[in-house]
């Protein structure tokens, strides 16, 4: 099969023919239809993951269509169309019998523990713990972002943050993640304040739905606090850092009202220094949000199914297989023209 491979980390992917995936018993193989680009798979090109095992294929985003089946499988089926999320759980640690399979202790993740995505096929283990079943009329693009961002988002939001229709969030870092949680926020009937460098981004956002865009390109952390307080003079309800830097994370823990809640989904590069005193004066909440358990997407795709939630609205790129190695190079490079890239392998 074709796949996008890359021999040492940093050095420059190639497509080119490997080995075909072989199907574990409680697991299938997908053919892929469309699988995302995100930036997790630059990092994991750049050699910020330890588990990637060299040569490695990336790409954890995905929807395709089942071509083989385990034996042990017994929900679903070779030509069922399915995405699952990015975090594969084992469904038999206490950490997936308590329902939180996000933090599976033995979890796999296509294009880390294993050979992902950006191929034209990929190997899912413990299929009936963690596939999906997609619709045939759901957009290909639309269906491959449910699997990191948009899940990522709608668990911190939905399930760790509890944001309520008519509260106040903000958003810092209106990159893909970002952009989805504008979205959801939008969807729950919350009024959504987003804050980034670029002004594309936040015309992103706008587009998206966010009532208020601040630019924080030049500005001092008290500058930006300053526009976030004009916008909500009490403070906001919600804050999510989509980016994962110490100053983002502590503009959205600082924007926040009395008990107010914090989601971090952007990954640090290293252990941050965020600002604890606040936290504690204020008794605000500080959550992570590590993907979603299939278990837990009928709330988001129901939002999908009803129009209110529209994925494939984010895109703004569709490539194909060959394109791929630039597009990792570009972005790496943060010489990507923004927005989010599908890759359709079937192109």
């Amino acid at each position: 099969m074709r796949a996008v491979c890359f021999d040492g980390f940093s050095a420059r992917p190639v497509l080119r023919d490997v080995p075909e995936p072989t199907v574990s018993p409680a697991g299938v193989v997908v053919r892929v239809e469309t699988t995302g680009l995100c930036r997790s798979d630059v990092h994991g090109w750049l050699g910020h993951d330890d588990g990637i095992s060299l040569p490695h294929v990336p790409g954890h985003e995905l929807v395709g269509i089942i071509e083989a089946v385990g034996d042990e499988v017994r929900r679903f089926a070779v030509g069922d169309r399915v995405t699952t999320p990015f975090v594969c759980a084992c469904g038999t640690c206490p950490e997936c019998l308590s329902g939180n399979g996000q933090v599976c202790r033995n979890q796999t993740q296509p294009g880390f523990t294993h050979w992902g995505s950006f191929a034209d096929l990929v190997a899912l283990h413990h299929a009936d713990t963690n596939l999906i079943p997609v619709p045939a009329t759901l957009d290909a693009g639309a269906a491959a972002l449910l699997g990191c961002r948009f899940a990522t988002s709608y668990r911190g939001l939905v399930h760790q943050a509890r944001l309520a229709a008519g509260e106040t969030l903000v958003v810092v870092g209106c990159g893909g993640v970002g952009l989805s949680a504008v979205m959801i926020g939008v969807a729950l009937g919350a009024r959504v304040l987003a804050v980034d460098i670029d002004g594309d981004a936040l015309a992103r956002a706008a587009r998206c739905g966010a009532d208020t865009t601040v630019d924080s390109s030049g500005r001092s952390r008290k500058e930006v606090l300053a526009a976030l307080r004009d916008a909500a003079p009490e403070g906001v309800d919600v804050s999510v850092d989509a980016l994962g830097r110490e100053e983002t994370a502590a503009v959205g823990i600082l924007s926040l009202r009395p008990r107010g809640r914090h989601v971090q989904i952007g990954l640090f590069p290293a252990d941050p220094v965020l600002p604890m005193g606040a936290v504690i004066g204020r008794e605000l909440s500080i959550l992570g949000s590590h993907g979603m358990p299939a278990q837990d997407y009928p709330g988001l795709m129901a939002l999908v199914a009803e129009g209110r939630l529209r994925p494939q609205d984010l895109i703004e790129r569709r490539i194909t297989l060959a394109n791929v190695p630039d597009a990792l190079v570009a972005m790496a490079g943060d010489r990507s023209a923004g927005g989010v890239t599908v890759i359709d392998v079937r192109g």
